[in-house]
């Protein structure tokens, strides 16, 4: 049972830098914009959707609100950039922390209830709360006419590689900085489960009194994966802040966001490493090739999204696992 926990591990690992080296590889094919701009979509959204995938997928807490933690990493990260002149490179970060201090603050009191519902609709309302605030403070934010005027990336210059250009007509290096941002998402998230942490979630996931019973401290754990998918989720919007370069808070903060989030996670697979990531893709790229139905698309889309739920409600990632067992028992001996 070890030998097949560690293999399923290294598998997982080879998985991770496949996908990764295989994205990298993308710019020496093609470096046509749209596309380069679809697949930067499809990965920042596949890693947002990765980071609600931790504290739902794993922990089973069913929050509504992550959208807000983007939003204010989003708008964090743009403003420190404008009125303090500090780099992206730099806001980036303080604004994922940021993220994080909210998210901490919030979760003390929002998950100490232990009902599914009551968790979903209070972080919806704080979501919502955020937005308004932001749309209002138009001194500060310029509410709905749109914050503009973000700094983009500094370029800077690499060893034998030459110039990393951070611009609207250069997509090449926004793409790779996204990539090293997926990996960081789904890099923690497979090092979470692999240690004793990750099993403490798991556990809350399946029973919460079991957990307890167990010795897990419930408000602890729960406040810690809160925390930590609130910073990457911060991260993540200083991205998207400085790469499309304009904010407003339906863009950053509309519930539109959430249900995108949870739409991925559910095509890809709940609780799946890069389910998400699937979903991502599928999502981002099949409303692109369905623009051609005009106002149909949206229809289509809907009766897809509601045949993978009902016929693979684990998610397009279980497939695999399934082909696999099957192939198993029909090796097994009758």
């Amino acid at each position: 049972m070890a030998d097949q926990k560690t293999t399923t591990n290294q598998n997982s690992l080879f998985v991770i830098i496949g996908v990764a080296v295989v994205l990298a590889l993308v710019p020496l094919v093609t470096q046509e914009a749209y596309l380069l701009h679809i697949c930067i979509l499809a990965l920042l959204f596949g890693a947002l959707a990765s980071s609600w995938n931790l504290i739902n997928g794993y922990a089973g807490i069913f929050t509504f609100g992550h959208q807000a933690f983007f939003g204010l990493g989003a708008y964090g990260s743009a403003l420190m950039s404008m009125k303090l002149g500090l780099s992206p490179w730099v806001t980036m970060w303080v604004a994922g922390i940021m993220s994080a201090a909210l998210g901490l603050v919030i979760s003390l009191p929002v998950l100490r209830i232990r009902s599914i519902p009551h968790i979903a609709i209070v972080t919806l309302a704080f979501a919502e709360i955020v937005r308004i605030v932001c749309s209002n403070l138009t001194s500060l934010t310029r509410g709905e006419l749109g914050l503009w005027g973000i700094p983009p990336y500094t370029s800077f210059s690499l060893p034998f590689i030459g110039d990393a250009t951070f611009d609207a007509a250069h997509k090449v290096a926004y793409f790779y900085v996204v990539i090293l941002l997926w990996l960081l998402v789904v890099g923690a998230t497979y090092w979470i489960l692999r240690n004793r942490f990750g099993f403490g979630l798991r556990a809350i996931r399946d029973s919460q009194i079991a957990a307890e019973s167990l010795g897990v401290h419930l408000t602890y754990y729960k406040t810690l994966v809160f925390g930590f998918s609130s910073f990457l989720a911060g991260i993540l919007g200083a991205f998207y802040a400085h790469y499309v370069l304009i904010l407003t808070p339906s863009s950053a903060l509309g519930i539109d966001i959430m249900i995108q989030i949870v739409a991925m996670t559910l095509i890809g697979g709940i609780g799946r490493l890069l389910g998400p990531t699937i979903g991502a893709f599928i999502l981002t790229f099949g409303l692109e090739w369905l623009r051609g139905f005009g106002e149909y698309r949206l229809l289509i889309y809907g009766v897809l999204l509601v045949l993978i739920v009902m016929f693979l409600p684990k998610g397009l990632a279980s497939m695999r696992l399934g082909f696999l067992r099957t192939r198993a028992a029909k090796k097994l001996p009758t």
